[in-house]
């Protein structure tokens, strides 16, 4: 059986999930903000000293591309469209986010105006020439590109979905220049031209920079003796380093998607397949609602800039334990979206000086006294109640009182981001278990619990680390597209292009994973086909489980029962149109599940603290997790502590470890 090494890094700590056969490792060390490599081989060296285990895989949940464009630190990058839409990107849909929002503030694009260039070769609709271009004028523009000091070039023509062969001529020509290039017929086959360019110029605006990170990672590993590492993609999935680095527009949900492709897994272990994760961390919570699957979605919007990549369908917010509170200029308590980070970090951890979600919990007492990480991470509760000087005016002088008012607006952040997956999906949360993880999630799973009326709250076994966990069970993946845009039952000329663009999609999607697979045996198939009504401009995501026409009314079948589960209307005598096959390629990571809990003697505490629980101090038993056995209880109020997280049980709820090791809540 390989050993794996799963690792995540967040905005705070990086996480170190070992897992050899059943048996499992675990290690959190701080993040570096400034080369998250070096956390990763510097935590690699804590967990395994002087090579004390082999590892065979390491897989990577990585936040560089991501990063790279919240800050706009990535590289200086050229686009190349068709004659007489230079101006793409600046005009986009022309959509509201916000309809009530009086003053839109749209997002600069990552190109910039004397880098857009334009070609005059032309293509019709269905992919003929209308003008050809001429190759001269390629390399003129390759040239012009690298005269203006661009480290990337993008190229998206229209209609480059139905014919490639434009674009490839860039890539011809670079290959002796220096230049990443990123063809949108590559990354995105898909029609809709905003969207195309958006992601291929994203893909080239974070190229280099993931180029630059994976060979310094890679190169530190092999250092190591570690020769294969694959970065998660934002599907759950994972890649080869190769991939990656030539796609890295797919990594911009990496660390989230990974987190819930985890959770969902615990969970259905343990019997419970309808439920919503929340992962809070240091800089933010995602949360997303899992209806007996990992919810999936075609796009990724990251800070108003629209990529066209499969990605798991998560809900970020600003809200984690390093997000800083702070009273705005109308007296009012804002908490985030700004985080103290891992450097400096929260006051309570030695450095940082703004009061933040952590501070509060240590102000209330919620952490214990053995501080974190095993104890390796003390506490400064003096520092966090400095820190909270620039607060308590507001509250009256009482610490405690604005610490709890800091708690109380972070959850409220945190349960509209809750609403937003269930409720204003049409999700009752009532019929669904939260999935507590993260390193904070677990302090406020049943305030949020109670908020929503949710049932019960599952608390992970090792919930610190589970993206970490999701991350070394990902599988190698691999999900290609290709445009159709044909009536779905029209006629045969119409099915058989369908049949086409299925095949071409999968057999891309093979050759993807086919040489990391090993055995072509191992690589399981999904397809889909993308599917509206015909005149709208949004579709559906429609498994198709086989071809020819059976397969094709059963797709059909199942398109008006979804539309109508979804927006409570159909019409199943209205034509449907195929928008996109669909096709995932899949190897089933090597991994083992971990061991069950044996039977626990009873619950018994190791110390006791005081909380500041409901307007009040009151002594509160602290238990150790490693000490729980299957079947222990523990009753709230009550906080348990373990190397990656603190839970906190509240009064009138009972915690029960269950034959995994998991935690489940329920109101007593």
């Amino acid at each position: 059986m390989a050993v794996i090494l799963g690792i995540d890094v967040g905005g705070t700590f990086t996480d170190f999930l070992l897992q050899d056969g059943a048996a499992l490792r675990l290690h959190k060390r701080l993040s570096t903000p400034d080369d998250p490599s070096r956390a990763i081989l510097e935590g690699i060296d804590e967990l395994l000293p002087s090579g004390a285990a082999r590892v065979d895989l390491v897989v990577h949940g990585s936040t560089v591309a991501t990063n790279a464009v919240l800050e706009r630190r990535g590289a200086r990058t050229a686009l190349v469209v068709t004659e007489g839409v230079r101006d793409l990107l600046v005009i986009g849909r022309q959509t509201r986010p916000d309809i009530y929002d009086l003053e839109p503030i749209t997002p600069e694009p990552l190109v910039s105006g004397e880098l857009t260039f334009e070609l005059h070769g032309r293509l019709r609709p269905d992919g003929s020439v209308e003008v050809a271009p001429d190759h001269s004028e390629v390399r003129a523009l390759v040239q012009r590109a690298e005269a203006a000091g661009a480290e990337s070039l993008a190229v998206s023509l229209l209609y480059s979905y139905a014919n490639a062969a434009f674009e490839e001529l860039f890539d011809q020509v670079a290959t002796r220049s220096d230049l990443f290039v990123s063809l949108g017929s590559r990354v995105s086959p898909e029609y809709r031209e905003v969207e195309r360019a958006s992601t291929a110029v994203l893909n080239a605006y974070v190229g280099p920079v993931m180029t630059r990170y994976l060979e310094r990672l890679a190169g530190g590993l092999h250092e190591r003796g570690i020769e294969s590492l694959r970065v998660v993609r934002s599907d759950g999935g994972a890649a080869d380093v190769e991939r990656a680095a030539a796609l890295p527009v797919g990594t911009l949900l990496s660390g989230p998607s990974s987190g819930v492709a985890g959770a969902f897994e615990v969970a259905r272990r343990s019997g419970f397949e309808r439920v919503i994760t929340f992962d809070m961390g240091g800089t933010s919570t995602d949360v997303a609602l899992c209806d007996r699957a990992v919810p999936a979605r075609a796009a990724v919007v990251i800070d108003g800039l629209t990529a066209r990549t499969p990605a798991v369908d998560v809900h970020t917010v600003g809200a984690g334990g390093g997000s800083i509170a702070r009273i705005d200029a109308g007296g009012a308590l804002r908490v985030g979206p700004q985080s103290a980070g891992s450097s400096p970090g929260p006051a309570a951890y030695g450095r940082g000086r703004e009061f933040t979600v952590t501070d509060a919990h240590v102000v209330l007492g919620r952490l214990g006294a053995g501080g974190l990480l095993g104890g390796a991470l003390r506490l400064d509760e003096r520092r966090a109640r400095q820190a909270c000087a620039a607060l308590v005016h507001a509250f009256g002088g009482d610490a405690q009182r604005a610490a709890q008012a800091v708690l109380d607006v972070a959850n409220a952040n945190m349960e509209r981001a809750l609403r937003v997956v269930s409720v204003e999906r049409g999700f009752d949360p009532r019929e669904f278990t939260l999935v507590a993880f993260g390193g904070a999630g677990p302090l406020h799973a049943c305030a949020l619990a109670d908020a929503l009326e949710l049932p019960r709250v599952l608390v992970p076994r090792w919930p610190g680390v589970l993206c970490a966990q999701g991350a070394a069970g990902a599988d190698l993946t691999s999900t290609r597209t290709r445009s159709v845009l044909r009536q779905l039952d029209a006629s045969d000329e119409d099915s058989a292009a369908i049949a086409v663009a299925v095949e071409d999609a999968e057999s891309r999607a093979r050759a993807d994973i086919g040489g990391a697979a090993g055995q072509v045996g191992a690589i399981e198939i999904a397809r889909a086909l993308d599917l509206r009504y015909a005149g709208q401009s949004y579709e559906l995501t429609i498994p198709l489980d086989e071809g020819g026409a059976p397969g094709l009314a059963r797709a059909r079948a199942a398109f008006d029962a979804t539309h109508l589960a979804r927006f409570a209307h159909a019409d199943a005598t209205a034509p449907v149109e195929v928008v996109n096959a669909r096709v995932t390629a899949r190897v089933r990571a090597a991994t083992e599940a971990p061991a069950p809990m044996p039977r626990g003697s009873g619950a018994h505490p190791q110390s006791e603290t005081r909380v500041w629980i409901e307007g009040a101090w009151r002594a509160t038993p602290v238990y150790a997790r490693d000490a729980l056995g299957a079947g222990d209880s523990v009753h709230g109020p009550a906080v348990v502590t373990q190397l990656d997280t603190t839970t906190l049980v509240a009064p009138g709820w009972r915690a029960v470890v269950d034959a995994w090791g998991n935690l489940v809540l329920e109101r007593a």
